[in-house]
């Protein structure tokens, strides 16, 4: 042990080769320790609504209007502030419109370059200067630190920032600067992002929402069902291509897949208006309110049709292929009387919706015929060859998780699943029982093993996981006792229609239960927070996304449209800064062009969840232990020096 520690303060004095900069690095990293911690901005269940989530993270949840008021206070009207925050949030946008209106624009560039600067100023003031420095535009770069940094050798500072900001109008670069200075805040005002889950389906940018998060400064992700869904799309997996394509199909979002990944939906389109030309397919309508054409919409219905039928047949398959899975029960196709029109389910006999299978064998129900085999073929080449779809899924893995544990916060999207006492539920796979963490981290090991695995009976293992994560009901981001697709489609009976949930959602305001999760997962109850989603608040109806008196934050509040008829407001988004906790709730976003227009801001209210007694610095962050750790390995490296262990190497 003595030899691994020595050959490490070795290999550490390369990057400290002297007494003198070991001790600079020492007094660096403590003058770290007590800034204060910087903002967590967390977003769950965005389910590819791009423009409200686009908006969201341009002003933080509030947190860039909570900046300016507190730069302004009453000096400036709350239209002003408003229309400086619209600004910041969208700056080439809004000056545009300005421009129609305003009569002396030198005058307007000048008022708000101040207004920025002294916004950019306070944004600034947490963190390092080698770090601001880094997060500085370029081509400003030295400008923007001369005007946000004191000057103390400066005799006349206002007649110096004077000359700066004049030569900046003159040389008609204000337009340019005002952009760099609106995006700096925007990027110091949150200093990390993160998304428990669910950036994929219903909504139509889910894409989009991706090329943005690969240009964020810091983001991590905890995988949510739908997102693990893609994944498993992503490589292959026949279960998870089929119920991507149908999700799409049923929100009327098909162009995701087509103008987003390239996928061509040609040939499934042909299949299902040749099999399903006469059929009106009424159980396939479409959700939400599709900017279709009559002849677009019934194109879609039917491939939508086409498409689950399909999904019934592949699903069955991989139910037989893998027992592990316990679900048995969820394969119907062989129960239906296709003379009667009834199906039976758990003995009792129901009368379908819709009758008409042209393509299910009663022989052989779960046998895909040649052009379905055929279509499913094309796809699995299509999802797998799709560079883009690749390029968002390795991002995906590389910055997700199925959990995180930061900052004294325990992050995952949908349950720890529970038995009814609150005991941590067992779940045999693969021959093993695992349960709380080890459920989590098993089920994890596999989504990259069908990814990365060498082994090819794991790498399938790793796939069919990715679907059995999706809708299995002992997996945790799904968290209920069936996924009820076939009878929502086919069968008017609503209590079959019902997915009960996992005894954790009824135990959320259970203080042991939830404790016992915290530690579970290595952290004090006393101090810890449970952040996930996956299940809308229902806030119109009283419910509270606070639970189990702070300790748990459920903040799926309906951000996908589709939800926000149940949720009663447009999603809950949480930020974590050094004061404590707030909560915010939004109201639906109605456009881009409304936000720049109306000025209008959807972050509709604030809810401080914690506030802390004593401002939280960096020194009480994973970030800070890590920074101590560091300091403890210097003052080493140092004793090393001054003991005569090791040379400095001048």
């Amino acid at each position: 042990m003595k030899d691994l520690e020595a050959r490490y303060l070795e290999r550490l004095s390369e990057l400290y080769p002297t007494i003198a900069k070991a001790s600079t690095e020492i007094i660096n990293l403590q003058s770290i320790l007590n800034l204060p911690k910087g903002t967590e901005h967390f977003i769950t269940d965005i389910h590819g609504e791009y423009e409200a989530f686009s908006h969201v993270l341009k002003n933080g949840s509030g947190a860039v209007r909570r900046k300016i008021d507190g730069v302004f206070g009453n000096t400036l009207t709350n239209r002003d502030k408003q229309t400086l925050a619209t600004l910041i949030y969208y700056p080439e946008e809004k000056m545009a419109r300005i421009k129609k209106t305003e009569d002396n624009m030198e005058d307007w560039y000048k008022i708000t370059l101040y207004r920025l600067i002294e916004v950019c100023k306070c944004t600034a003031s947490k963190y390092t200067r080698s770090k601001v420095r880094k997060a500085l535009p370029p081509e400003f770069a030295y400008v923007i630190e001369e005007l946000i940094t004191e000057k103390a050798e400066v005799s006349d500072k206002e007649s110096y920032y004077n000359s700066i900001i004049s030569t900046i109008i003159e040389i008609s670069r204000a337009e340019d600067f005002i952009i760099a200075l609106s995006e700096l805040i925007q990027r110091l005002t949150v200093d990390h992002l993160h998304i428990v889950g669910d950036i994929y389906d219903r909504g139509p940018g889910p894409h989009i929402i991706m090329d943005k998060l690969k240009q964020y400064h810091s983001v991590d992700i905890q995988w949510g069902n739908h997102d693990v869904l893609w994944m498993g799309a992503s490589v292959g997996q026949r279960g998870c291509i089929a119920n991507v394509i149908r999700i799409c199909a049923r929100y009327g979002n098909l162009d995701i897949l087509e103008d987003g990944y390239g996928i061509n939906l040609l040939p499934l389109a042909s299949f299902a208006m040749n099999t399903y030309r006469e059929d009106p397919c009424e159980c396939f309508q479409l959700k939400g309110e599709p900017d279709y054409g009559d002849s677009e919409m019934l194109l879609d219905i039917k491939m939508h049709k086409a498409m689950s039928v399909i999904q019934f047949k592949v699903e069955g398959k991989i139910i037989q292929e893998n027992p592990d899975f316990q679900m048995e029960n969820r394969n119907l196709l062989h129960h239906i009387d296709f003379a009667a029109g009834t199906i039976e389910i758990d003995g009792a006999v129901y009368k379908l919706k819709d009758t008409n299978f042209p393509t299910v064998d009663p022989a052989d129900p779960y046998g895909l015929t040649a052009e379905e085999e055929d279509i499913m073929s094309r796809l699995e080449k299509a999802f797998l060859n799709c560079a883009r779809l690749q390029e968002h899924m390795r991002f995906l893995l590389n910055k997700g998780a199925l959990y995180k544990v930061h900052n004294g916060n325990l992050l995952y999207h949908g349950c720890v699943p529970l038995n009814e006492d609150g005991s941590f539920k067992k779940v045999k796979l693969y021959g093993k029982y695992y349960k709380g963490r080890a459920l989590y981290e098993m089920l994890e090991s596999y989504v990259r093993k069908g990814f990365y695995a060498l082994d090819e009976t794991e790498k399938k293992r790793g796939k069919d996981m990715m679907w059995y994560i999706w809708l299995n009901e002992n997996s945790p981001l799904f968290g209920k006792n069936k996924m009820a697709t076939f009878e929502r489609y086919f069968l008017e009976e609503k209590e079959l229609h019902k997915e009960k949930k996992n005894p954790y959602y009824a135990l959320l305001e259970d203080e042991a239960t939830v404790d016992n999760i915290l530690k579970e997962f290595g952290l004090d109850p006393q101090e810890s927070h449970i952040i996930n989603g996956h299940v809308p608040v229902k806030t119109k109806n009283g419910e509270s996304p606070v639970k189990c008196d702070g300790k748990v934050l459920v903040i799926d509040g309906g951000f996908s449209k589709a939800y926000q008829k149940e949720t009663g407001i447009a999603g809950y988004t949480l930020i974590y800064n050094s004061h404590g906790m707030i909560l915010a709730a939004h109201d639906p976003f109605e456009s881009t062009e409304a936000a720049i227009e109306k000025e209008n801001d959807i972050h509709a209210r604030s809810m401080t969840v914690k506030l802390m007694a004593e401002r939280k610095l960096v020194g009480d962050t994973d970030i800070g232990r890590d920074l101590k750790e560091q300091i403890k390995d210097l003052e080493e490296l140092l004793c090393s020096y001054r003991s005569g262990r090791i040379a400095e190497k001048v």
